[in-house]
């Protein structure tokens, strides 16, 4: 299985040419909402942080040489006028099960906790399956495809050309100009595109909500992974790999190197048998964005790939 899946992940990726990539907005048929997709030039750049970085995990490295095909990504974090509209979907079965197109399970709580659910505030408490499942709901929507970032497109796309601990260099001061962290949020997330995006147009890649990836969570995956295009296959629920820190983290949290490990916890109030796919009580902090490869996989790759990431 692991080969297959492998095997399935070259081929969501492609070297593609450089002048077919563009910055494009979305629309999302049949309503009024558009979201903005950031052309992302293919690039080689040095993943992880060095020995020195204040702050830094041992996860982080030994740092590694990271070639990566082109690919669009979301401006922003999904916002509830993004989300909500798949969440609303009345065409759409409610179900426990994922088979095929379902449609996410109701809140049993306010989990925005207060926060607010306006359009433009990111959508939070997301699970892993929950966002994938937004991915296939908008593959079916719009005909293209789109998922989660790896884990070392997420980090390429952060640092924008910068091999510093932040986009803006290593000191932590002008943080607070770039993203929501435990400092200026007064304990809230906010409204995304409210602060200064980094270099290549990306706004709330650090803080405001933590962002999911494709990839499981390996403490060792800078000795294993690949040199071009990397990413760990899904093995397990947990740990997948989370990026960006929050609106709840210290400055340290939201490095463009600092990995976090989903765990179990972050559902741990959960009252219901079996806990929810789709929400997490603990995780009000888990938000995501969306990405498009260059080259758009076959029909088939695509049903394989949303199959492996949702069984």
């Amino acid at each position: 299985m692991k080969i297959t899946a492998l095997l399935l992940f070259i081929s969501l990726f492609s070297t593609g040419i450089a002048q077919d990539l563009k910055t494009y907005n979305q629309a999302i048929p049949g309503t009024s909402v558009t979201f903005k997709m950031v052309a992302i030039p293919a690039g080689t750049f040095t993943m992880g942080s060095p020995i020195t970085e204040r702050g830094r995990g041992e996860d982080e490295g030994p740092q590694k040489e990271i070639t990566l095909s082109a690919f669009w990504m979301a401006e922003h974090e999904v916002t509830f006028a993004e989300w909500d509209l798949y969440f609303k979907d009345n065409t759409l079965p409610q179900s426990k099960t994922i088979d095929g197109v379902t449609r996410a399970t109701p809140q049993y709580i306010d989990l925005t906790w207060g926060m607010g659910r306006d359009g433009k505030h990111p959508t939070n408490s997301m699970s892993h399956t929950a966002a994938v499942m937004y991915c296939k709901w908008l593959y079916s929507k719009t005909g293209i495809f789109y998922r989660l970032p790896t884990e070392a497109e997420w980090e390429y796309a952060c640092r924008a050309g910068s091999k510093t601990a932040y986009p803006f260099g290593n000191d932590a001061a002008p943080l607070r100009e770039y993203g929501y962290f435990k400092d200026n949020s007064n304990g809230k997330f906010h409204f995304v595109k409210q602060l200064k995006p980094n270099a290549w147009g990306l706004y709330d890649m650090l803080g405001n909500l933590s962002e999911w990836t494709m990839d499981q969570y390996d403490p060792a995956y800078y000795s294993k992974a690949a040199n071009k295009n990397p990413v760990t296959v899904p093995a397990s629920r947990y740990p997948k790999t989370v990026k960006g820190g929050s609106y709840l983290d210290e400055a340290s949290e939201l490095r463009c190197a600092n990995r976090i490990a989903s765990n179990s916890n972050w559902n741990i109030r959960d009252p219901q048998i079996p806990k929810s796919k789709w929400w997490l009580t603990d995780g009000m902090f888990a938000g995501f964005r969306v990405v498009r490869p260059l080259v758009q996989p076959s029909k088939e790759e695509i049903e394989k790939f949303y199959t492996l990431y949702l069984k």
